[in-house]
């Protein structure tokens, strides 16, 4: 007898203090077939106690909200382990509040206003562990830190940077640049394969959760500098 794989379906969380606002997006999850809303929460202290009890895979994540707000939120989730991967949503394209997310762990934001495929793209992005969201979003985290003051901090200054080979620094430095796995291999004279693999073990021993981590440990460890 054949079996048939079946892929089950992407768990998504949605937490916002706007019930209307929650209801859009669990109608939008909920229209594709390899998508589920498997609960909802009105800020974040609500959140972290349904999902210690919920399974979920992602969470869409306010930034502003009463009682607890996406920031803290996020930090206390992803300090569990197993814990989903987290996309912020906030109003403003400029909010510092999404970048202090970034930087406690989440793996992407999206302005509330996107278009539903880059949403529900971002949704399937993060559950693969590419963290692929809209190029603008990608672009305006890099000019975030692009703006930020040099801390003066030397190359390597992390202990996970100095975990890695010398051609996995370069990755990393070419990611946190903003290059695509395709710009790398054509870079560094590779094939798109071989650079897949870096990035993987690049993951894996710096305990990055996926590639807008990486871009955030480029800076912050200064192989990029400001």
């Amino acid at each position: 007898m054949s079996e048939q794989a079946v892929t089950a379906p992407i768990r998504v969380f949605l937490v916002d203090d706007q019930q209307m606002v929650r209801a859009g997006f669990r109608m939008l999850v909920e229209s594709q077939d390899d998508m589920v809303v498997v609960g909802e929460a009105g800020d974040g202290g609500q959140a972290l106690e349904r999902l210690a009890v919920t399974a979920a895979d992602v969470v869409l994540m306010d930034v502003r909200m009463p009682r607890l707000d996406g920031v803290e939120a996020t930090r206390r989730l992803l300090a569990v382990p197993g814990a989903p991967r987290v996309i912020v949503l906030t109003t403003f394209d400029l909010d510092e509040h999404a970048f202090a997310a970034i930087r406690a762990g989440a793996s992407a934001f999206l302005l509330k206003d996107a278009a539903p495929p880059d949403l529900l793209g971002a949704i399937r992005s993060v559950v693969a562990g590419d963290a692929v969201v809209a190029p603008s979003t990608t672009r305006r985290l890099l000019d975030h830190f692009a703006a930020l003051p040099d801390p003066g901090v030397p190359a390597v200054a992390d202990a996970r940077v100095e975990l890695l080979t010398e051609r996995e620094v370069e990755v990393l430095t070419l990611i946190a640049r903003g290059r695509t796995n395709t710009e790398i291999a054509v870079e560094l004279v590779v094939a798109e394969t071989t650079v897949k693999t870096h990035v993987g073990r690049i993951l894996a021993k710096t305990g990055s959760r996926d590639r807008v981590q990486l871009v955030v440990l480029g800076y912050q460890s200064g192989l990029v500098a400001p």
